[in-house]
């Protein structure tokens, strides 16, 4: 049998058919998501019309020869888009690096800190009920909208045409979710004069959101509930959740591990993972971002120079080689683009002396400086852990592509390191998702264990 997952990230969409029977990636399509469209300086914004045709265009390639027997689909989490009465966008997609929730509201107070003090759960900016509350504040919502939702919920919903619904994975990165009751929290909403009618119905279970009714794949395939990329790439990644430790590596970073707490530690966050577990998720918003950031940096120097700034990144790999026999290094904290805890924070460089202000030092601090932020959040929840960690399985472009990081990473956390038995992790987890939701296999450990050894 063949699932189809689909995953819109950030910067890429990528549609992949994973067979059931070879645990093979069949067919495999990855687009750049060049939808982002101009806003104002702390808006970051999507076109979502502009995704769903990059989707299309995808599915299309995939399964242009296979007609798959489930749908899984995942994608950013935190940012909404609005839609009208006849399920149209009426707005872009506010994604989550959106920053107009660290704008000055109230009392020297941003939006995020007002919201956090007014209702006494952590908001942050990005989350979509932040971004929602500043647009009711400043008479941005559109007047035809009728409800708000995420990306991909949106995708599933012109899959099968239906309405939106969310999965409990994706409700809680909204904001002010009762993790323990699984829904929205009415007190928190009725604080911040949210309308819980204005949200979509959230679905506590791995199940079907309806079979597909559109003019881009046949009728009658059974879709799944749209589900978080962080938990989708726990699912697609970790075959053995009761050993291991995961740590992404994207555009932003993560570490995450299995809990049953729903108390969450001041470095991170816990999410609904299943029906029955949570994550702990300690997130930084600048993983691969970071060396991207440096890179640029780079190119600029090499501009300057009348150089040339062609295959950086393998200059930047190569002069990484060094890294575990360096002395003097650079400590460097990759914080450029602030914490969720604390969006002011700036990163910085520290040691700097007259001799070891080098290329080399410099590329060396970021990829230990990644590490380092997820380790010291790792260090600080393991109160959560209720069994003995004994690897860590390492995910995303960043890790996946370079040895060098996944061994800084694996002296950090003491710990042996592993890749995933596929590329694509929260594609393959939404098939995993999907797998169980169809009844194609029992549920998500029989599907985990079918797909993923």
């Amino acid at each position: 049998m063949n699932i189809l997952g689909i995953d819109i990230g950030t910067t890429t969409v990528t549609c992949l058919v994973l067979n059931t029977d070879k645990k093979e990636i069949v067919k495999s399509c990855t687009l750049k998501n060049d939808s982002f469209i101009k806003g104002e300086s702390f808006e970051k914004l999507q076109d979502p019309k502009a995704i769903i045709n990059t989707v299309k265009t995808a599915v299309k390639e995939v399964c242009c020869d296979i007609v798959p027997d489930a749908i899984g689909v995942t994608g950013q989490m935190h940012g909404i888009l609005y839609l009208d009465e006849n399920n149209s966008p009426c707005s872009p997609l506010m994604i989550w690096q959106d920053e107009r929730g660290n704008e000055v509201y109230k009392n020297k107070k941003t939006y995020a800190e007002y919201l956090t003090e007014i209702t006494g759960i952590k908001a942050a900016t990005g989350f979509g009920l932040t971004t929602h509350f500043y647009n009711i504040i400043n008479n941005r919502v559109p007047e035809n909208a009728v409800m708000l939702s995420t990306v991909h919920d949106y995708l599933v919903s012109i899959l099968t045409g239906k309405k939106p619904v969310t999965h409990s994975s994706d409700a809680a990165s909204l904001g002010f979710f009762d993790l323990e009751k699984l829904c929205f929290s009415e007190s928190a909403l009725n604080t911040a004069g949210i309308s819980k009618d204005f949200l979509p119905e959230v679905i506590k279970s791995t199940s079907l959101a309806g079979e597909t009714n559109c003019d881009f794949l046949p009728d009658g395939i059974p879709v799944s509930v749209a589900i978080g990329d962080n938990q989708a790439s726990f699912l697609g990644s970790v075959a053995e959740p009761e050993k291991s430790v995961l740590v992404n590596v994207g555009t932003g970073s993560q570490v995450s591990f299995v809990t049953h707490s729903t108390i969450a530690p001041s470095c991170g966050e816990i999410r609904p993972l299943t029906d029955s577990e949570y994550i702990f998720v300690g997130s930084s918003l600048c993983g691969g971002r970071a060396y991207a950031i440096l890179k640029n940096f780079f190119a600029l120097c090499a501009e300057m120079l009348g150089g040339s700034a062609d295959n950086l990144y393998k200059k930047m790999d190569k002069l990484s080689e060094n890294v575990f026999s360096l002395t003097d290094e650079l400590t460097v904290s990759c914080e450029f683009c602030g914490s969720r805890e604390n969006p002011s924070k700036r990163g910085s460089i520290e040691n700097i002396g007259t001799e070891n202000f080098t290329p080399e030092k410099l590329i060396c601090g970021v990829l230990k400086g990644v590490s380092k932020e997820l380790k010291t959040m790792y260090s600080e929840a393991e109160k959560l852990l209720t069994f003995t960690t004994e690897k860590m399985v390492c995910s995303g472009n960043g890790l996946r592509k370079s040895e060098i990081w996944r061994e800084i990473f694996s002296r950090d956390f003491s710990l042996p390191c592993e890749l995933p038995l596929h590329s694509e992790e929260a594609a393959i987890g939404a098939c995993v998702f999907a797998g169980a939701a169809s009844g194609i296999f029992k549920n998500i450990k029989a599907s985990q264990d079918a797909l993923l050894r």
